[in-house]
């Protein structure tokens, strides 16, 4: 099966589903010393609206790279990536900052939070930047609340668990909006038990939502609650 052929949406998607991301040919590759190191090789894929999508593969792989390059973090070297029909990489830097602030929400395996913020500021963060004033509170309320953390919203990042971190940064993630919604391993700092409940956080959430998921990481026991598996090996999508 080619990559084409693997990563176009399933037969199972009602007639005339949308398509909310569109990629094209993407290639990527580092230099590193006098080598040449080819990490994306001709993937193309469809991703439907409203879909959970995980992409699997063993490190090194690319699905990271795969992964940042559909989310507008890292530019190929050549293709295209589509999202609602706008051509991420032909805006100018600024757009492309505005677009994906507006559009993607990120949850990363590190979290990221500001450590000299609440749980509730650092919630907020992404809607001050967008110039967004009114409302930005309660909505981060409700969005910690939604996660489970109504109760330590006034506490920062040190006086958290490290699950309880990765719950703040969905409800950031989630604070403008965002049609789609990426996660970068975002169980990988944590045992299983909390990284399942992370999981179910995640995939209720975007349900009750209605967004568009796309999860990458290494554990197949989760990516088996999504509704379609990819898996990505030498930088190209297989069977």
């Amino acid at each position: 099966m080619t990559a084409t052929q693997t990563a176009t949406r399933p037969s199972g998607d009602p007639p005339g589903a949308d398509v909310v991301l569109r990629a094209r040919d993407l290639h990527r590759s580092f230099t590193m010393g006098r080598e040449t190191l080819e990490v994306l090789r001709g993937v193309d894929l469809e991703i439907a609206a409203r879909e959970k999508l995980f992409l699997c593969g063993a490190s090194g792989a690319g699905k990271t790279t795969l992964l940042y390059t559909l989310a507008g973090l890292e530019r190929p070297d050549s293709g295209a990536v589509e999202i609602g029909g706008e051509s991420l990489y032909r805006l100018s830097k600024a757009r492309q900052a505005q677009f994906r602030n507006s559009t993607i929400g990120y949850v990363f395996q590190h979290y990221f939070l500001l450590p000299d913020l609440t749980a509730l500021e650092n919630v907020c963060l992404p809607a001050m930047m967008a110039g967004r004033r009114s409302g930005r509170r309660r909505r981060a309320a409700e969005l910690l609340d939604q996660v489970g953390l109504g109760s330590r919203m006034g506490h920062r990042p040190a006086e958290l668990s490290g699950g309880e971190q990765q719950r703040v940064a969905i409800a950031r993630s989630l604070i403008n909006d965002p049609q789609i919604l990426f996660a970068d391993e975002p169980t990988g700092n944590l045992d299983s038990k909390t990284g399942g409940g992370i999981i179910e956080s995640l995939l209720g959430v975007v349900a009750d939502t209605k967004k568009t998921l796309i999860v990458v990481t290494h554990d197949s026991t989760l990516a088996a609650l999504g509704d379609r598996r990819l898996g990505i090996t030498d930088g190209r999508i297989v069977a």
